[in-house]
Protein backbone atom coordinates (compact mmCIF):
# COMPACT_ATOMS: atom_id res chain seq x y z
CA UNK A 1 0.00 0.00 0.00
CA UNK A 2 1.53 3.14 -0.51
CA UNK A 3 2.07 6.20 1.83
CA UNK A 4 -1.20 7.98 2.47
CA UNK A 5 -1.54 11.38 1.21
CA UNK A 6 -1.29 14.46 3.93
CA UNK A 7 -1.46 17.74 3.16
CA UNK A 8 0.68 20.08 5.12
CA UNK A 9 0.67 23.91 4.89
CA UNK A 10 3.67 23.87 4.60
CA UNK A 11 6.00 20.84 5.73
CA UNK A 12 8.04 21.91 8.08
CA UNK A 13 11.97 21.11 6.89
CA UNK A 14 12.14 18.01 10.03
CA UNK A 15 8.85 16.93 9.15
CA UNK A 16 9.79 16.23 5.14
CA UNK A 17 13.25 14.59 6.36
CA UNK A 18 10.89 12.14 8.43
CA UNK A 19 8.56 11.66 5.73
CA UNK A 20 12.01 10.95 3.62
CA UNK A 21 12.74 8.75 6.14
CA UNK A 22 9.35 6.75 6.00
CA UNK A 23 9.64 6.20 2.54
CA UNK A 24 13.52 4.85 2.94
CA UNK A 25 11.98 2.39 5.39
CA UNK A 26 8.86 1.63 3.19
CA UNK A 27 6.49 2.02 6.06
CA UNK A 28 3.05 1.01 4.24
CA UNK A 29 1.05 4.20 5.86
CA UNK A 30 1.64 6.60 8.47
CA UNK A 31 -1.15 8.73 9.44
CA UNK A 32 -1.23 12.68 9.79
CA UNK A 33 -1.27 12.13 13.55
CA UNK A 34 2.15 9.83 14.31
CA UNK A 35 3.74 11.97 12.09
CA UNK A 36 3.09 15.06 13.96
CA UNK A 37 2.94 13.58 17.19
CA UNK A 38 6.15 11.79 17.03
CA UNK A 39 8.03 14.51 15.89
CA UNK A 40 6.43 16.77 18.43
CA UNK A 41 7.60 14.32 20.70
CA UNK A 42 4.40 12.86 21.76
CA UNK A 43 4.39 9.73 23.35
CA UNK A 44 1.38 7.56 24.22
CA UNK A 45 3.43 5.06 25.57
CA UNK A 46 2.42 1.89 23.46
CA UNK A 47 -0.94 3.45 22.64
CA UNK A 48 -2.73 0.63 23.46
CA UNK A 49 -6.66 0.53 23.06
CA UNK A 50 -9.18 -0.08 26.16
CA UNK A 51 -9.51 -3.69 24.52
CA UNK A 52 -5.55 -4.33 24.30
CA UNK A 53 -5.09 -3.06 27.65
CA UNK A 54 -7.78 -5.78 29.20
CA UNK A 55 -5.61 -8.21 27.33
CA UNK A 56 -2.79 -7.36 28.60
CA UNK A 57 -4.14 -7.51 32.20
CA UNK A 58 -5.82 -9.95 31.97
CA UNK A 59 -4.72 -13.17 34.04
CA UNK A 60 -2.73 -16.44 31.48
CA UNK A 61 -4.93 -18.77 31.10
CA UNK A 62 -2.32 -21.66 32.30
CA UNK A 63 0.77 -21.78 34.68
CA UNK A 64 3.53 -23.99 34.07
CA UNK A 65 3.45 -26.78 35.82
CA UNK A 66 7.44 -27.16 36.88
CA UNK A 67 9.76 -24.90 38.99
CA UNK A 68 13.34 -23.47 38.66
CA UNK A 69 14.54 -22.22 41.92
CA UNK A 70 16.23 -18.59 41.62
CA UNK A 71 18.30 -17.95 44.96
CA UNK A 72 20.03 -14.45 44.57
CA UNK A 73 21.37 -11.74 47.96
CA UNK A 74 17.89 -10.09 47.78
CA UNK A 75 16.55 -14.07 48.81
CA UNK A 76 14.60 -16.83 46.80
CA UNK A 77 11.43 -17.36 44.49
CA UNK A 78 10.46 -20.11 42.25
CA UNK A 79 10.17 -19.30 38.74
CA UNK A 80 7.53 -21.71 36.92
CA UNK A 81 8.53 -23.51 33.63
CA UNK A 82 6.98 -25.45 30.96
CA UNK A 83 9.72 -28.63 29.92
CA UNK A 84 9.55 -31.53 28.34
CA UNK A 85 11.73 -33.33 30.68
CA UNK A 86 11.29 -33.34 34.43
CA UNK A 87 13.86 -30.32 34.98
CA UNK A 88 14.48 -31.98 38.27
CA UNK A 89 16.24 -35.27 36.99
CA UNK A 90 18.91 -36.37 34.70
CA UNK A 91 18.98 -36.20 31.05
CA UNK A 92 22.02 -37.86 29.69
CA UNK A 93 20.83 -38.21 26.36
CA UNK A 94 19.98 -34.79 25.72
CA UNK A 95 22.75 -32.90 23.30
CA UNK A 96 20.41 -29.64 22.87
CA UNK A 97 18.12 -27.31 25.00
CA UNK A 98 15.92 -24.95 23.17
CA UNK A 99 14.77 -22.07 26.10
CA UNK A 100 11.50 -20.70 24.29
CA UNK A 101 10.90 -16.90 25.60
CA UNK A 102 6.93 -15.67 25.53
CA UNK A 103 5.54 -12.72 24.86
CA UNK A 104 3.59 -9.67 26.10
CA UNK A 105 0.61 -11.99 27.01
CA UNK A 106 3.05 -13.98 29.46
CA UNK A 107 1.14 -17.51 27.27
CA UNK A 108 4.67 -19.74 28.04
CA UNK A 109 1.68 -22.74 26.85
CA UNK A 110 1.75 -21.28 23.64
CA UNK A 111 5.11 -20.88 22.88
CA UNK A 112 6.52 -23.59 24.75
CA UNK A 113 4.06 -25.46 21.58
CA UNK A 114 5.81 -23.73 19.14
CA UNK A 115 8.77 -24.89 20.49
CA UNK A 116 8.10 -29.05 20.23
CA UNK A 117 6.41 -28.10 16.86
CA UNK A 118 10.37 -26.34 16.02
CA UNK A 119 12.19 -29.60 16.89
CA UNK A 120 8.91 -32.12 15.31
CA UNK A 121 9.62 -29.91 11.99
CA UNK A 122 13.24 -30.24 12.13
CA UNK A 123 13.47 -33.82 12.48
CA UNK A 124 15.61 -34.66 15.07
CA UNK A 125 15.37 -37.58 17.91
CA UNK A 126 13.47 -36.18 20.39
CA UNK A 127 15.25 -37.67 23.77
CA UNK A 128 18.69 -35.92 22.12
CA UNK A 129 16.28 -32.12 22.72
CA UNK A 130 14.83 -30.88 25.36
CA UNK A 131 12.32 -27.73 25.19
CA UNK A 132 12.22 -25.35 28.30
CA UNK A 133 9.85 -22.63 28.19
CA UNK A 134 9.82 -20.24 31.86
CA UNK A 135 6.80 -18.17 32.72
CA UNK A 136 7.33 -14.43 33.85
CA UNK A 137 3.84 -14.02 35.84
CA UNK A 138 2.25 -10.66 37.12
CA UNK A 139 0.74 -10.66 40.54
CA UNK A 140 -2.79 -10.63 39.21
CA UNK A 141 -1.29 -14.32 37.44
CA UNK A 142 -0.67 -15.41 40.39
CA UNK A 143 -3.92 -14.31 42.41
CA UNK A 144 -5.74 -15.85 39.84
CA UNK A 145 -4.28 -19.52 40.22
CA UNK A 146 -3.44 -19.13 43.87
CA UNK A 147 -0.17 -19.52 43.80
CA UNK A 148 2.06 -20.16 46.54
CA UNK A 149 3.69 -16.84 48.02
CA UNK A 150 7.31 -18.25 47.16
CA UNK A 151 5.97 -17.88 43.18
CA UNK A 152 7.87 -14.80 41.62
CA UNK A 153 6.19 -12.12 39.94
CA UNK A 154 6.63 -8.84 37.98
CA UNK A 155 4.60 -5.57 36.80
CA UNK A 156 3.56 -6.31 33.30
CA UNK A 157 6.13 -4.40 31.45
CA UNK A 158 8.74 -4.79 34.45
CA UNK A 159 10.01 -8.49 33.51
CA UNK A 160 10.43 -7.21 29.91
CA UNK A 161 13.33 -5.11 30.84
CA UNK A 162 15.24 -6.61 33.73
CA UNK A 163 13.55 -5.16 36.80
CA UNK A 164 13.06 -6.60 40.34
CA UNK A 165 9.76 -8.76 40.89
CA UNK A 166 7.29 -7.19 42.39
CA UNK A 167 6.66 -10.27 44.80
CA UNK A 168 7.68 -12.43 47.14
CA UNK A 169 11.43 -10.59 46.93
CA UNK A 170 13.00 -7.50 44.09
CA UNK A 171 14.61 -10.47 41.87
CA UNK A 172 15.26 -9.44 38.28
CA UNK A 173 13.90 -11.41 35.54
CA UNK A 174 17.58 -11.53 34.07
CA UNK A 175 18.49 -12.87 37.95
CA UNK A 176 15.69 -15.70 36.90
CA UNK A 177 17.36 -16.72 33.08
CA UNK A 178 21.06 -16.58 35.38
CA UNK A 179 19.54 -19.37 37.29
CA UNK A 180 17.98 -21.18 34.27
CA UNK A 181 21.33 -21.08 32.23
CA UNK A 182 23.23 -22.07 35.62
CA UNK A 183 20.88 -25.00 35.67
CA UNK A 184 21.81 -26.55 32.42
CA UNK A 185 25.92 -26.04 33.04
CA UNK A 186 25.19 -28.89 35.94
CA UNK A 187 26.98 -32.13 34.43
CA UNK A 188 26.16 -34.25 36.29
CA UNK A 189 22.24 -33.69 35.07
CA UNK A 190 23.23 -32.91 31.67
CA UNK A 191 26.48 -34.52 30.60
CA UNK A 192 26.05 -34.91 26.88
CA UNK A 193 24.63 -31.28 26.53
CA UNK A 194 26.62 -29.36 24.19
CA UNK A 195 24.47 -26.54 22.68
CA UNK A 196 21.63 -23.99 24.32
CA UNK A 197 19.57 -22.04 22.32
CA UNK A 198 17.45 -19.12 23.68
CA UNK A 199 15.12 -18.41 21.62
CA UNK A 200 12.43 -15.02 21.52
CA UNK A 201 9.87 -13.73 19.89
CA UNK A 202 8.68 -9.91 20.32
CA UNK A 203 8.37 -9.12 23.70
CA UNK A 204 10.17 -11.90 24.51
CA UNK A 205 12.85 -10.76 21.84
CA UNK A 206 12.73 -7.45 23.69
CA UNK A 207 14.43 -9.52 27.12
CA UNK A 208 16.33 -11.99 25.63
CA UNK A 209 18.29 -8.23 23.35
CA UNK A 210 18.67 -6.72 26.80
CA UNK A 211 19.91 -9.93 28.54
CA UNK A 212 21.99 -10.61 25.51
CA UNK A 213 23.92 -7.48 26.63
CA UNK A 214 24.08 -7.86 29.91
CA UNK A 215 23.34 -11.44 31.44
CA UNK A 216 26.05 -13.10 33.48
CA UNK A 217 25.73 -16.88 33.20
CA UNK A 218 26.86 -17.25 29.45
CA UNK A 219 30.09 -17.79 30.70
CA UNK A 220 29.26 -20.57 32.93
CA UNK A 221 27.94 -22.44 30.21
CA UNK A 222 31.13 -21.91 28.07
CA UNK A 223 33.38 -22.80 30.97
CA UNK A 224 31.88 -26.49 30.79
CA UNK A 225 31.73 -26.82 26.88
CA UNK A 226 28.67 -25.94 26.14
CA UNK A 227 27.25 -23.04 23.10
CA UNK A 228 25.09 -20.59 23.86
CA UNK A 229 22.81 -18.99 21.21
CA UNK A 230 20.15 -16.00 21.25
CA UNK A 231 17.76 -16.04 18.51
CA UNK A 232 15.92 -12.43 18.78
CA UNK A 233 12.80 -12.26 16.41
CA UNK A 234 11.04 -9.32 15.83
CA UNK A 235 11.23 -7.69 19.35
CA UNK A 236 9.47 -3.82 19.45
CA UNK A 237 12.72 -1.90 20.69
CA UNK A 238 16.61 -2.43 21.11
CA UNK A 239 19.05 -1.71 23.61
CA UNK A 240 21.44 1.09 22.45
CA UNK A 241 24.79 1.91 23.72
CA UNK A 242 24.83 5.77 23.00
CA UNK A 243 22.19 8.83 22.12
CA UNK A 244 22.13 7.62 18.42
CA UNK A 245 19.27 6.95 17.19
CA UNK A 246 17.88 6.27 13.28
CA UNK A 247 15.35 9.14 13.72
CA UNK A 248 17.33 11.65 15.51
CA UNK A 249 14.60 14.56 14.41
CA UNK A 250 12.07 12.66 17.35
CA UNK A 251 15.02 13.43 19.98
CA UNK A 252 15.60 16.71 18.58
CA UNK A 253 15.74 19.82 21.42
CA UNK A 254 15.48 17.34 24.46
CA UNK A 255 11.58 16.18 22.97
CA UNK A 256 12.38 12.37 24.07
CA UNK A 257 14.35 12.21 26.61
CA UNK A 258 12.84 8.64 27.53
CA UNK A 259 14.72 7.19 24.12
CA UNK A 260 18.07 7.50 26.12
CA UNK A 261 16.93 6.28 29.67
CA UNK A 262 16.70 1.99 30.04
CA UNK A 263 15.55 0.01 28.40
CA UNK A 264 16.28 2.29 25.48
CA UNK A 265 19.54 3.06 26.70
CA UNK A 266 21.60 2.45 29.53
CA UNK A 267 20.54 5.51 31.78
CA UNK A 268 18.71 4.87 34.81
CA UNK A 269 18.93 0.82 34.69
CA UNK A 270 17.93 -1.28 36.89
CA UNK A 271 20.39 -2.53 40.04
CA UNK A 272 21.16 -5.82 37.61
CA UNK A 273 22.33 -3.74 35.23
CA UNK A 274 23.69 -0.58 37.19
CA UNK A 275 26.08 -2.88 39.57
CA UNK A 276 28.00 -3.71 36.35
CA UNK A 277 30.43 -1.66 34.60
CA UNK A 278 28.81 -0.78 31.87
CA UNK A 279 31.86 -0.10 29.84
CA UNK A 280 32.27 -3.67 29.95
CA UNK A 281 28.40 -4.69 28.40
CA UNK A 282 29.00 -3.77 24.93
CA UNK A 283 32.23 -5.39 24.21
CA UNK A 284 31.13 -8.81 25.21
CA UNK A 285 27.67 -8.29 23.62
CA UNK A 286 29.16 -7.91 19.96
CA UNK A 287 31.70 -11.20 21.16
CA UNK A 288 28.36 -12.99 22.17
CA UNK A 289 26.15 -15.49 19.15
CA UNK A 290 23.19 -13.31 18.22
CA UNK A 291 21.02 -13.69 15.73
CA UNK A 292 18.10 -11.10 14.68
CA UNK A 293 15.44 -13.46 12.62
CA UNK A 294 13.35 -10.33 10.88
CA UNK A 295 10.43 -11.02 9.69
CA UNK A 296 10.20 -9.33 6.39
CA UNK A 297 6.30 -8.43 6.74
CA UNK A 298 6.52 -7.50 9.59
CA UNK A 299 5.90 -3.77 8.72
CA UNK A 300 3.01 -3.02 10.41
CA UNK A 301 3.43 0.30 12.71
CA UNK A 302 0.06 -0.32 14.43
CA UNK A 303 -0.30 -3.61 15.20
CA UNK A 304 0.56 -6.41 17.71
CA UNK A 305 1.37 -3.68 20.69
CA UNK A 306 4.45 -2.66 18.75
CA UNK A 307 6.44 -0.08 20.64
CA UNK A 308 4.50 3.84 19.32
CA UNK A 309 6.13 5.86 22.16
CA UNK A 310 8.63 8.45 20.72
CA UNK A 311 11.36 6.33 22.49
CA UNK A 312 10.44 3.35 20.04
CA UNK A 313 9.59 5.67 16.99
CA UNK A 314 13.02 7.52 17.49
CA UNK A 315 14.42 3.46 16.47
CA UNK A 316 12.41 3.10 13.48
CA UNK A 317 8.92 3.01 12.18
CA UNK A 318 8.00 -0.59 12.55
CA UNK A 319 9.85 -3.56 13.26
CA UNK A 320 11.47 -4.58 10.51
CA UNK A 321 13.01 -1.20 9.89
CA UNK A 322 14.27 -1.00 13.96
CA UNK A 323 16.19 -4.45 13.65
CA UNK A 324 17.86 -3.60 10.24
CA UNK A 325 18.68 0.17 11.68
CA UNK A 326 20.52 -1.72 15.11
CA UNK A 327 22.54 -3.98 12.97
CA UNK A 328 23.95 -0.96 10.60
CA UNK A 329 24.26 0.55 13.76
CA UNK A 330 26.16 -2.00 15.80
CA UNK A 331 28.24 -2.26 12.33
CA UNK A 332 28.85 1.01 12.00
CA UNK A 333 30.89 0.85 15.73
CA UNK A 334 32.23 -2.48 15.42
CA UNK A 335 33.93 -2.39 11.85
CA UNK A 336 35.89 -5.80 12.42
CA UNK A 337 34.37 -7.31 15.88
CA UNK A 338 30.95 -7.80 15.19
CA UNK A 339 30.23 -11.58 15.54
CA UNK A 340 26.35 -11.39 15.13
CA UNK A 341 24.27 -11.65 11.49
CA UNK A 342 20.60 -10.67 10.65
CA UNK A 343 18.87 -13.37 9.17
CA UNK A 344 15.12 -11.88 7.57
CA UNK A 345 12.38 -14.43 6.71
CA UNK A 346 10.58 -13.94 3.70
CA UNK A 347 6.78 -14.05 3.34
CA UNK A 348 6.33 -14.03 7.63
CA UNK A 349 5.33 -11.03 9.48
CA UNK A 350 4.81 -10.66 13.36
CA UNK A 351 4.34 -14.51 13.66
CA UNK A 352 6.53 -16.50 16.67
CA UNK A 353 5.64 -20.02 14.80
CA UNK A 354 5.82 -18.66 11.44
CA UNK A 355 9.37 -17.23 12.08
CA UNK A 356 10.69 -20.66 14.33
CA UNK A 357 9.48 -23.00 11.72
CA UNK A 358 10.48 -21.02 8.69
CA UNK A 359 13.14 -22.46 6.41
CA UNK A 360 15.43 -19.46 7.45
CA UNK A 361 14.43 -20.14 10.96
CA UNK A 362 15.10 -23.79 11.59
CA UNK A 363 18.70 -22.98 9.58
CA UNK A 364 19.47 -20.33 12.51
CA UNK A 365 17.92 -22.71 15.49
CA UNK A 366 19.93 -25.56 14.49
CA UNK A 367 22.94 -24.13 13.04
CA UNK A 368 22.67 -25.38 9.08
CA UNK A 369 23.79 -23.55 6.42
CA UNK A 370 21.17 -21.36 5.02
CA UNK A 371 18.54 -21.53 2.43
CA UNK A 372 19.56 -19.69 -0.81
CA UNK A 373 16.08 -17.96 -0.29
CA UNK A 374 16.77 -16.19 3.25
CA UNK A 375 18.90 -13.16 3.01
CA UNK A 376 21.35 -12.32 5.47
CA UNK A 377 23.44 -9.85 6.63
CA UNK A 378 27.01 -10.80 8.32
CA UNK A 379 29.00 -8.99 11.31
CA UNK A 380 32.49 -7.62 10.84
CA UNK A 381 34.35 -10.37 12.93
CA UNK A 382 36.11 -12.62 10.51
CA UNK A 383 33.94 -15.94 11.33
CA UNK A 384 31.00 -13.91 11.21
CA UNK A 385 28.85 -16.01 9.16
Amino acid sequence: MPLVSVAFAPLRPSLTRFVDNVLKWGVPFVSASVLIGVLSGAHPAHAATSAERARLNAPVKAVADQRIAVDTSHGSGLLPVYADHPIDQAAPDVTRVFIVIHGTLRNADTYYASGLQVIGKADVPRNSTMVVAPQFLTPADTRAFSLPASTLAWSQEGWKGGEPARKPVPISSFEALDALLAHFANRSLYPSLSTVVVMGHSAGAQLLQRYAVTGREGDSLARVGIALRYVVANPSSYLYFDDERPNSQVMANGACPRATQWKYGLKSAPPYVASQDVRDLETRYVARDVVYLLGQADTNPYTHFIDRSCAGMAQGPYRLARGLAYFDYLKKRHPDGLKQKVVEVPGVGHDGLGMFTSACGLAVLFDRALPASCPAIAGTAPNAR
